[in-house]
């Protein structure tokens, strides 16, 4: 792991790099970010409904393949989901996109 990835480790995907707690808040629900340019980020999925869930996430990255693409990451529909706040499901990457 480079020290870009370390850097990383346990941040929540969205918030600013400058923020002085840029880990996960209390009461927040979490998809963890698994494989891929993202790898080792949260996604706050707090206000998302279940089908929202179930469609993944397509998160813009400067990371990806492409400058200024999107990194797309999936559920695995084998894993469970753990109701209420903190990391409740994984979200694995499944590839990129322009």
């Amino acid at each position: 792991m480079n020290g870009d990835e370390q850097l990383l480790r346990g941040r929540v995907y969205g918030r600013d790099h400058d923020d002085p707690d840029p880990g996960p808040l209390p009461d927040r629900t979490y998809a963890a970010l698994v494989g891929g340019p993202l790898d080792g980020l949260l996604l706050d999925i707090t206000d998302w409904q279940p089908e929202e869930v179930e469609n993944g996430a397509a998160l813009a990255t400067e990371l990806s393949r492409w400058p200024g693409g999107r990194a797309l990451y999936d559920p695995d529909p084998c894993e469970p989901r753990i109701p209420g706040s903190g990391v409740t499901c994984r979200f694995h990457y499944s590839g990129d996109a322009p």
